[in-house]
């Protein structure tokens, strides 16, 4: 509920003839001079209230007043303020029969809002900044807040959680364990990610308070679902040591699942099935083993466990996004992007060019969808430079580059048309701090899922 701002005044009134005279209160809004009407005014004598009543609609109201009593009345507005100077009468000579005291008043937002610089288009603005610690990661919580990890020296020493409104700290925590990363789940619940476990955070009160989580639960059950729909969820069999997997839905009305998208690099696939051939006698009998124990192919094992490792392999990236009714499928491997309805049905495909070459072009193998308008934009970089590019979803076609000012900018997301990002300047002893630099695009707000990432796994 709003605080309301009160203000008390005094009438001194000196002894004289009368004991008692008639005083009037006129409020008016200092902006323009019309009456604010519903104004509660108490009159006091002393401690005790004497009597109360609210102005009417032309923003009066009367009082009677004893000459041999020091009066004083105290306002209150749901949404005007008495203005900073105390207005003060005091009789001299003859009093008159009616004393009239004009309170001039103000509108109370223009009082409470903080003050707000807007800077330019492509100007970096510093969002946060400390002499103590560092910004690892960020994330959007629903009431406009920033939920930070940072750390004071390094990541090794410790790791704390700092809930920042954009102008003043509204509490902090050490976290148990080296923090690696925030993550959101496809609720939108935020959870910073440890070497064993995963903590889900909540606030109480402007305070932080964390949760502990089986690491093996999490990732099992709850990473793999990367995006909600009504009674549909959408969620993978992704498996960052396989050029392949599933997109499905779950419908929790009638408890089905449905395959709606097969994602494989095909040459890539053709690499990791060859290496059997190429490894000993020894570990294609283990991997002959292991196919009879759990019906997996004896190539699947042995590229696992050896392709993967070599220079030649790439995890897949085909990330979906969600907005309005429609669902985005890049799939980057067909050079096609996929849209479906909510309810997992493919509507229609056009053909994607973005990501081919991308040592020319300086593709970073990263979409970025704006949390409130739902736009998309692709992330290059060029000699350090980070430039992002719109894509139109109805086209195909890229907007102009938009370039960032400083080089090499960590963790890029983007929000109400800002992109926000970590940065320290090179061989610099200043802790990161955490950026926003407005884009030269506008785009109205729709509807986004607030979720999981729009990465499955971080290139």
């Amino acid at each position: 509920m709003k605080p309301i701002l009160q203000l008390a005044f005094l009438i001194l009134l000196s002894t004289s003839a009368f004991s008692q005279t008639t005083v009037r209160i006129i409020a008016k809004d200092r902006s323009n001079g019309d009456p604010v009407s519903r104004v509660y005014i108490r009159q006091y004598q002393g401690d005790s209230l004497i009597t109360s009543q609210y102005t009417t609609l032309k923003g009066t109201a009367y009082f009677k007043v004893s000459t041999k009593e020091v009066t004083s009345f105290e306002l209150a507005h749901i949404a005007f303020n008495p203005s900073e100077e105390i207005p003060k009468k005091v009789f001299s000579g003859k009093p008159t029969d009616t004393l009239t005291i004009v309170v001039r008043m103000y509108y109370s937002k223009e009082h409470l809002i903080e003050e707000v610089v807007i800077k330019p288009v492509g100007v970096p603005d510093t969002i946060f900044e400390s002499a103590r610690v560092s910004v690892s990661d960020f994330e959007f919580l629903p009431d406009n807040n920033l939920l930070l990890l940072t750390y004071p020296k390094n990541l090794k020493k410790g790791t704390e959680l700092i809930l920042y409104d954009g102008f003043k700290l509204l509490g902090e925590i050490p976290l148990p364990e080296k923090g690696q990363e925030l993550i959101r789940d496809f609720r939108g619940n935020p959870h910073v990610l440890t070497d064993k476990h995963v903590y889900g955070i909540s606030q109480n009160n402007k305070q932080i308070q964390i949760a502990q989580i089986e690491k093996e639960y999490y990732m099992t059950y709850i990473a793999p679902i990367v995006d909600t729909s009504f009674t549909k969820y959408y969620f993978s069999n992704f498996n960052p040591n396989y050029p392949a997997f599933d997109y499905f839905t779950f419908d929790v009305v009638d408890s089905t699942y449905r395959k709606i998208a097969k994602v494989q690099d095909d040459l890539m696939m053709e690499l990791y099935r060859s290496e059997f051939k190429w490894v000993d006698v020894r570990t294609k009998l283990w991997a002959k083993e292991k196919e009879n124990e759990t019906g997996i192919d004896k190539e699947i094992w042995v590229g696992m466990y050896y392709f993967t490792g070599s220079i030649y392999y790439k995890e897949l990236y085909a990330p979906i996004f969600e907005r309005n009714d429609s669902i985005f499928l890049f799939d980057h491997y067909k050079n096609l992007l996929f849209r479906y309805s909510y309810q997992g049905d493919l509507i229609d495909s056009i053909p994607i060019y973005y990501h081919l070459q991308p040592k020319e072009n300086g593709w970073k193998k990263h979409l970025i969808q704006d949390y409130e308008t739902g736009e998309i934009f692709i992330h290059y970089e060029n000699t350090g430079k980070a430039q992002l590019r719109h894509f139109n979803t109805n086209t195909g076609k890229l907007g102009s580059p938009i370039e960032l000012e400083f080089k090499y900018p960590e963790n890029i997301q983007i929000k109400g048309n800002s992109v926000y990002y970590i940065y320290r300047p090179f061989e610099s002893t200043q802790k990161k701090y955490l950026y926003r630099e407005r884009l030269p695009v506008e785009y109205q707000s729709q509807k986004v899922n607030k979720g999981t990432r729009v990465e499955l796994e971080k290139p």
